[in-house]
């Protein structure tokens, strides 16, 4: 399978990068504003209509009418592939309310395997489930209701986290596979303008009313024919099969990314933000210009090669960051570049030689300083304290250095 960054899979910007549809989206949001309050309003009958009548071909069609006044269009193709005898469908996840559309279809049943339970899972359309909440037990429950006729059928999601559709799956989980030896795979494909469809840390409430803010979002439902799994194949061979199968209907790549994947992704992100710029101190402003465009990891490189300026300020920034890339480490990078003192000056200034009046890391009377310690510090104050350390060894350095360059008495400088 190919791999696809992550970042390729999810929208981590709510709003587009290009600057005419951001105007387009600047004319246009008093207008969302009006048709999200009103669709609001229309939402709560569309809720209490759906709640009132039986399941039926009429409520689903009636139902499906009001979501299109929502802004929720449902567009499907080949029908004919659905199976009445299959128990089993399995599509992959875009938003969250894809099941939602399939049941706009057909009537069929998603557990809520986590989040909310009671009132706002029956709400949402999900299914409870009642056993306990140890994956074997759910497996086995999903099992006995695959087995018992005259239900509706199971619509599961493997990939179990959303995507943005647009670059590739994630990988299939097995779990769903083992159910039942039949299933029947479902294509989702989902478009909106203006507005990415969702973002990974955005709740399905303010999610919905996204939805209603922009013009419509339309949802294609794609009907495959039921493939059954071979005897003796494995479950995971049979779920990456199926992945394949959606994949290439869908235009994408099978990964081998998963939700823990994302998950960690999300969370490397929120700790590598880069600095609001109110608390960007006026020696770093040229640093800020050097990495506008750089990634998550150069933004961690920048961060730390800011805390090695503090403490060496004659050093350009070009030597540090350097340096960071090999060391990764901000008090090794400082003891190698106190180390290191003319090679780090004739690669600054570009010179094969330097006078004694022009090297101002002269070995000669190099301070005593605390050697570096392996790793970053665990605590603000583990860093604060190792920081001030190597402040104070330069300042007494750049002491020594005026009072040997001016001839004075150690007195005098008190």
């Amino acid at each position: 399978m190919e791999t696809r960054g992550v970042e390729e899979m999810f929208d981590f910007r709510r709003f587009p990068r290009d600057t005419v549809i951001l105007l387009l989206l600047l004319v246009y949001f008093p207008v969302g504003v009006c048709l999200m309050f009103i669709r609001i309003f229309i939402g709560v009958h569309v809720f209490l209509v759906s709640c009132a009548l039986p399941e039926s071909f009429i409520r689903r069609f009636i139902v499906r009418i009001m979501c299109s006044v929502l802004g929720m269009h449902v567009r499907q193709r080949n029908p004919r592939f659905r199976d009445k005898n299959t128990k089993l469908y399995i599509c992959n996840h875009v938003t969250d309310f894809d099941h939602n559309i399939i049941n706009l279809l057909t009537p069929c049943n998603t557990p809520q395997l986590e989040g909310s339970t009671g009132f706002v899972c029956w709400a949402r359309g999900f299914m409870e489930i009642h056993s306990a909440s140890a994956p074997g037990a759910i497996e086995e429950s999903l099992q006995r209701y695959c087995s018992s006729e005259g239900i509706p059928p199971l619509l599961l999601f493997p990939e179990e986290d959303t995507t943005n559709g647009r670059a590739g799956l994630l990988r299939f989980s097995s779990w769903p596979f083992s159910l039942t030896d039949s299933i029947q795979p479902v294509a989702l494909r989902v478009t909106r303008p203006l507005i990415a469809l969702s973002t990974p840390e955005s709740s399905w409430l303010m999610e919905l009313l996204w939805t209603f803010f922009v013009p419509c979002t339309v949802y294609h439902v794609s009907w495959l024919p039921p493939i059954s799994r071979q005897d003796g194949e494995p479950t995971q061979d049979f779920a990456n099969k199926v992945q394949e199968l959606l994949a290439s209907e869908l235009g994408l790549v099978s990964t081998k990314i998963t939700k823990a994947d994302k998950a960690e992704h999300i969370k490397r992100k929120r700790h590598t933000l880069p600095q609001a710029s109110t608390n960007v101190r006026p020696a770093s402003i040229g640093l800020g210009f050097m990495v506008q465009s750089l990634g998550t990891d150069d933004h961690r490189i920048t961060k730390m090669a800011q805390q090695v300026k503090d403490v060496l300020p004659h050093v350009p920034l070009n030597v540090i960051m350097k340096d960071l890339a090999k060391t990764n480490c901000v008090d090794t990078t400082i003891t190698n570049l106190l180390e290191n003192k003319e090679e780090t000056q004739m690669e600054a200034t570009g010179t094969s030689t330097l006078g004694p009046s022009r090297n101002i890391y002269s070995s000669s009377s190099a301070p005593t300083i605390k050697p570096a310690a392996k790793s970053f510090g665990k605590s603000p104050t583990d860093r604060h304290l190792s920081l001030q350390e190597r402040k104070e060894a330069l300042y007494n350095f750049a002491r020594r250095r005026y009072i040997e360059k001016h001839g004075l008495d150690q007195e005098d400088t008190h």
